[in-house]
């Protein structure tokens, strides 16, 4: 075989795919909105999704986005559930059923059960009208019907495609709705390259007696001594009323005691730079580096709910770079 018609071959796989998220795409509605409102609205049950074969594997993955993403969920197998596991599915559960041909043996069981218990909501995901998921489901969305790739059509892929497509589309919409964002998805991702690029400032920051404070009224003699046991290279600098006035680097310090001797007893609230910039403890560490770099600084005074003047952590450039951070 040729390598031009390798090439072709991949193309009109993906040209079939293609068309079949287009009638996907076309098939979102109103059933669609009642999927997504019979999620949210389960507070006291759990969300369970099935599947066999192919269509199993997909439902895995449904599950995995979903409580990834603010869903909780998990996969029943569909032929444990009839040797056993069915006890998993309670009232005020919402079981979801992915079977294109909605026939499958294996899930009859589990749609007697749920249409038994008028707590449980089903609801059916397959291509067939005609099928007992789509008749005995409480929630049904018709998957479109496509041609799958390859002679015959009669491997799943265009399919396949469809469902994947669908549950994404699901979870996302679910995420949206509910406001789950970048710091609750960290949360549910504490590993891996992800979890680095979705640090935030407070995860990284110094607090408490780490925080190089120093009092305004300290003068240039004793504050050399101050930073050179603080060891970061810089004071914030706050008065009496323990808010942030100023901050102030060891290069400040050694430029004016080299200066003028007699600046020795100045006090550093009136050599000090006023209104130091500080950033949100939300912020992603990534954000404030850049501000790092922009501003050409290496380190920031970090605040809460708008409140820059009250210092609550401090964070140096070198902080974010051992975190990977870049």
């Amino acid at each position: 075989m040729k390598d031009k018609k390798l090439v072709s071959i991949a193309k009109e796989v993906i040209k079939l795919e293609l068309e079949s998220l287009k009638k996907l795409q076309s098939n979102i509605n109103n059933s669609y909105e009642k999927i997504i409102k019979t999620i949210i609205n389960c507070k006291n049950g759990k969300i369970i999704i099935s599947g066999v074969g192919k269509s199993g594997i997909i439902g895995r993955k449904w599950s995995a986005t979903l409580s990834s993403t603010g869903t909780p969920s998990f996969f029943l197998d569909a032929s444990d559930a009839s040797h056993g596991d069915m006890g998993q599915i309670n009232s005020n559960d919402v079981v979801i059923l992915i079977s294109l041909s909605g026939q499958s043996d294996e899930l009859k069981n589990i749609i007697q059960y749920t249409s038994r218990n008028r707590n449980i909501k089903l609801i059916g995901i397959t291509s067939k009208k005609d099928s007992i998921l789509y008749k005995n489901s409480d929630v049904k969305f018709l998957l479109p019907n496509v041609k799958e790739a390859g002679p015959g059509s009669f491997v799943p892929t265009s399919s396949t495609t469809v469902q994947i497509a669908l549950g994404d589309a699901i979870a996302i919409t679910c995420m949206r709705y509910k406001k789950f964002g970048e710091i609750d998805f960290k949360k549910f991702h504490p590993s891996g390259s992800l979890s680095i690029k979705l640090k935030t400032v407070e995860d990284l920051m110094l607090i408490g007696n780490k925080i190089p404070f120093i009092s305004e009224n300290v003068n240039m003699r004793n504050a050399l001594k101050i930073i050179s046991k603080k060891g970061l290279g810089v004071l914030i600098v706050k008065n009496k009323n323990n808010f942030t006035t100023g901050i102030l680097t060891d290069g400040d310090l050694k430029r004016l005691t080299n200066l003028d001797l007699s600046s020795n007893n100045l006090k550093i609230k009136k050599v000090m730079k006023k209104n130091p910039i500080s950033v949100d403890k939300n912020m992603l560490a990534a954000e404030a580096l850049s501000i790092m770099t922009t501003k050409k600084i290496t380190s920031l005074c970090v605040h809460q709910n708008n409140k820059k003047s009250k210092t609550v952590g401090f964070i140096h450039i070198h902080n974010i770079l051992d975190a990977n951070i870049t």
